[in-house]
């Protein structure tokens, strides 16, 4: 997989943003040439895309990051998807923008790498932040505020590859505990998970996953939870109409009262304040 090569000592230049959402199954990608950088962060279904003579499939919860060329972004195969995306760009440098896998590595106090496309560990953050340049640029913020949104979103982006989990010097099992706790909040995030369930499911004592997860993550397990529940709900009140009502129940609280005390308290806003905040959206902007 080629890498992309981006500058470290400089605020990158916001050119245009929006979320495209499919019309039908049936859509394809249209021919456009790129002159700058794009990045398009998914939020459903699978986009199917030729760029620099190389095809990408790119699903859900997953990114592509996509340098300026002389060549054409083009649909390779129908589908239905819908995404952010951004585009930007940097001041002129001395390196290739995009290196092979076997490349040298440039200085990382000039620049720093970001993989073509991968998946993003924690997407709803970066959707948040995509969100969030939307709503300055609906709300007529000064350039350097988009300037300033669109290279927190790259950074926020690089910072999740390079950093989250921060498991490289732990033992297999050690990683092997902390993944498996993560899918399973993941997949559970509906209902009301405790710590126990949790244990019992890998057949661990409680005191020993607990410890084992504050260990390697920093945070203690129960903490986590709250924490997923709420990057969740803030993902859905940018993202989705979904009511407050409804929201609670996917996350697995008993009624929409409790939630929004508890969302208050973590976040210091009602759920309806936060959505009200990013309320605007840039829908079909090209």
């Amino acid at each position: 997989m080629n890498i992309l090569c981006l500058p470290t000592k400089q605020i990158y230049s916001y050119i245009m943003t929006g979320k495209f959402k499919a019309p039908s199954s049936e859509w394809k990608h249209q021919n456009f040439q790129l002159t700058d950088y794009e990045l398009i962060v998914m939020t459903e279904g699978t986009l199917y895309l030729n760029y620099n003579s190389e095809n990408f499939i790119v699903k859900n919860g997953e990114y592509l990051l996509l340098p300026p060329s002389s060549s054409w972004r083009q649909g390779i195969q129908p589908s239905y998807c819908a995404f952010y995306w951004l585009h930007f760009t940097t001041q002129p440098g001395n390196l290739p923008l995009v290196l092979t896998p076997d490349a040298v590595l440039p200085p990382p106090h000039q620049y720093f790498t970001i993989p073509q496309t991968g998946i993003i560990p924690k997407p709803e953050k970066v959707v948040i932040l995509m969100k969030q340049l939307q709503d300055i640029v609906k709300n007529k913020y000064p350039a350097i505020a988009l300037d300033a949104m669109s290279t927190s979103i790259l950074t926020e982006l690089y910072g999740q590859l390079t950093l989250i989990p921060p498991v490289e010097n732990y033992s297999e099992n050690q990683k092997q505990i902390y993944y498996d706790i993560m899918d399973y909040v993941k997949t559970n995030i509906s209902r009301n998970i405790k710590i126990s369930e949790i244990a019992a499911a890998f057949g661990y004592n409680e005191k020993y996953i607990s410890h084992r997860f504050v260990e390697i993550c920093g945070i203690p397990l129960k903490q986590y939870i709250l924490k997923t529940k709420i990057e969740q709900a803030n993902y859905m009140l940018t993202d989705t109409n979904k009511s407050i009502a409804e929201i609670a129940k996917e996350l697995g609280y008993s009624d929409s009262h409790n939630f929004s005390r508890t969302y208050k308290k973590i976040t210091g806003l009602s759920p309806s304040e936060y959505r009200n905040t990013f309320s605007k959206r840039l829908l079909y902007h090209v």
